[in-house]
């Protein structure tokens, strides 16, 4: 055996089978990066085709006193459209990815990039920009036609082009104003400290997290929206005689006109310490009783009195320094730049790949914290039914189902995916 290796060493020096093995090694994770969006494809439309093969002609048993034939087939005919239109805008994105790995579109961006300048900051900030607005010009063709072709059809659309366009531009501003500094930061943190940059990043974005979170509703939602303060009435004083009742300190109460937008109806909580407030839909007060919007406010103050918000916010944390450590043990390796057909390892090529890689325990992730959410869910029902009226949650739950065209009878495997929430019959099962 020693003569035997001594002969192979002497014909084949060590570089060759380092550069051999790396070769393999990039061969691999190019593999993996067509593998892994296409198994992600067809695992999206086998749930897509059980959650089809729910629906029926005529109404189900499980579902007569909460809608009528009629809401039941318009429905069906909205899930259907929208079933089309993703299935049209995943199969686009899935090809844009494919040929772009394949033909070294990302490796040719990083050129276009680094002939930019030098400034390894400026490359990135380069390369991000041209793989964002590219995303964006994609994807704008497949928004307009959901909001003005399928949302109009079902009656939900009332945007102008105007205000869809100003939107775009709006998003746009937000996204260079906020992004360009982060990202810039996080990528010279890595460039300055190295393999222990994810310490440093995990820091800059907990703080740029909860920085967004507390102004978000005074700073952000205002570019979009007309928010106003509830004004004195039975609906107001009703709040806050609840809230009072369930110790729950509340001040801010607004109205925000989502009826600019669209006709569905919604309400949520947001921000925290002095920034908190509750926001309601005008649309939601147009379809809904006092009571109804009281109970659905007490939903949302269960999770705030069940830790619901505080351990998300936690768990959130904790998972994005899990996905930046991870990152940080591959991100100098050649492979990952080397998969892409680039010979020099950088830090956006490499977050690339990673990202793609990163896509399976992504998946794992997310089924645990859809399963967290959902039980979360029942907790903040659960709530409801011992400080307020359970029936008056059930009634809008089934107003608010019925009146989006929420699909009430999906597959459960769909369910297990997809669904943060339980699906309305789970929910009022508990409740009655």
């Amino acid at each position: 055996r020693h003569i035997y290796s001594t002969i192979i060493l002497n014909r084949y020096p060590a570089s060759f089978f380092y550069n051999r093995l790396a070769v393999i090694m990039n061969e691999i994770i190019y593999l993996l990066l067509i593998i892994i969006p296409v198994s992600g494809f067809v695992l999206e439309r086998y749930l897509e085709y059980l959650n089809a093969g729910m629906w029926s002609e005529k109404l189900p048993e499980k579902l007569k006193g909460i809608c009528d034939e009629e809401e039941y087939r318009k429905t069906m005919l909205y899930y259907r459209d929208n079933k089309k239109l993703s299935l049209w805008s995943s199969s686009f994105n899935l090809a844009v990815i494919i040929i772009m790995i394949v033909s070294g579109g990302f490796a040719l961006v990083d050129r276009i990039a680094h002939s930019a300048g030098e400034n390894t900051v400026f490359v990135a900030l380069v390369f991000f920009g041209i793989i964002g607005f590219a995303s964006e010009l994609i994807n704008i063709p497949f928004s307009w036609y959901d909001t003005f072709v399928i949302e109009k059809k079902h009656g939900f659309n009332t945007m102008k082009t105007r205000t869809f366009i100003t939107d775009q531009l709006k998003s746009w501003f937000i996204a260079l104003l906020v992004g360009i500094p982060v990202l810039g930061l996080i990528t010279w943190i890595y460039y300055e400290t190295g393999k222990g940059f994810w310490l440093y990043a995990w820091g800059v974005i907990t703080l740029f997290s909860v920085f967004i979170n507390y102004f978000y509703s005074s700073w952000i939602v205002p570019l979009f929206n007309k928010q106003t303060p509830l004004i004195d009435s039975p609906l107001r004083t009703k709040i806050e005689a609840f809230a009072r009742k369930a110790g729950f300190r509340l001040k801010n109460i607004y109205v925000i006109d989502g009826s600019k937008r669209s006709t569905k109806a919604n309400a949520y909580f947001a921000g925290f310490g002095a920034k908190k407030r509750i926001v309601l839909y005008d649309t939601l007060i147009k379809e809904m009783t006092d009571e109804e919007i009281v109970s659905v406010l007490a939903h949302e103050i269960g999770h705030y009195k069940k830790k619901h918000v505080v351990r998300r916010l936690v768990s959130s944390v904790l998972l994005t320094g899990l996905m930046l450590f991870l990152f940080s043990l591959v991100v100098d390796s050649p492979h990952l730049s080397g998969a892409l057909g680039s010979e020099t390892p950088s830090f956006h090529l490499g977050l690339i790949v990673f990202g793609i890689l990163y896509s399976p325990l992504s998946l794992i992730i997310g089924l645990a914290s859809n399963y967290i959410s959902r039980k979360n869910e029942f907790e903040a029902d659960l709530f409801v039914k011992q400080n307020h009226k359970p029936e008056s949650l059930a009634s809008a739950l089934r107003k608010l189902s019925v009146k989006n065209l929420s699909n009430m009878l999906p597959h459960p495997a769909y369910v297990f995916f997809h669904y943060s929430h339980p699906p309305l019959l789970a929910r009022l099962e508990k409740l009655e």
